[in-house]
C-alpha cells in the first residue's frame, strides 16, 4: 500500500497532479491541509475526479465529508489520546504513533497507524535523523492495525520500509520537493510491486 499526504500549503496544479496520482494506481491520499477554510476545502475536494473520493482521508473539515459521502478520517496522535474520534464509530480512521509501545497498544478500531520518523526527513530537515523505526517495527504485536511507515521515504529506500514489516508506505516530501511527483510516485510503486 503507497498513500500520499498533501503538502500543507497549496500550489498550481496540484489536484491535476492528485488526479493523476490516482489514475497510475494510488492508494490513498490523506488530505493534511490546516491552513485552509472549510469552503477551500471543499472547491479542494470538488478538483479532484469524484471517483476517487473514497481513497480520500481527511485530516480536518470533517464536516465537508457529509457533501461528498467521504468515510475517512486521520486523528492526529494527540487528537487520539484526548478522546476527539470517539463520535466517528460509522467511519475508517487511522491516526499515528512515534513509538512501538503507543503503536501496539492501539485498539482495533484504527484501520493503521503512520509510524515515524522511518529515515531522515525529505520535508523537515533534521528530524529522524537518529531513528529507530525500522528496528522498533520488529518488535510490533499488534495484529489488528496495519503499520504505515512515513518519514523520509522515497524511490531508493522504499523497499527497505517494506523488508522491515511495514505493511505500507506514506510518502509527503519525496513527491511534492521532486518537481515530477506523478514520476517519483511511478518509480516508488515499481519499487515495491514485489511485496
Amino acid at each position: 500500500m503507497i498513500i500520499i499526504i498533501t503538502a500543507e500549503e497549496s500550489f498550481k496544479n496540484e489536484t491535476e497532479n492528485i488526479n493523476a496520482l490516482f489514475y497510475a494506481g494510488l492508494d490513498f491520499l490523506h488530505v493534511r491541509k490546516p491552513y485552509i477554510t472549510q469552503d477551500e476545502m471543499t472547491d479542494f475536494i470538488q478538483r479532484i475526479d469524484q471517483k476517487y473520493h473514497d481513497q480520500l482521508i481527511l485530516h480536518n473539515h470533517y464536516e465537508v465529508a457529509e457533501n461528498f459521502d467521504l468515510s475517512r478520517f486521520h486523528f492526529r496522535e494527540t487528537d487520539r489520546k484526548n478522546g476527539l474520534y470517539t463520535s466517528f464509530t460509522d467511519k475508517i480512521i487511522t491516526t499515528s504513533v512515534h513509538d512501538i509501545a503507543a503503536f501496539n497498544d492501539l485498539e482495533k478500531d484504527w484501520e493503521y497507524a503512520f509510524f515515524s520518523p522511518a529515515f531522515p526527513s525529505i520535508s523537515k530537515k533534521g528530524y529522524g535523523k537518529n531513528s529507530t523505526v525500522l528496528n522498533e517495527i520488529k518488535k510490533r504485536d499488534n495484529p489488528h492495525v496495519k503499520l504505515i511507515a512515513l518519514g523520509g521515504i522515497h524511490e531508493n529506500n522504499i523497499s527497505e520500509a517494506f523488508e522491515n514489516g511495514a505493511d505500507g508506505v506514506a510518502l509527503l516530501g519525496a513527491i511534492w520537493k521532486s518537481g515530477n511527483p506523478l514520476n517519483v510516485f511511478k518509480k516508488c510503486r515499481q519499487n515495491v510491486l514485489l511485496y
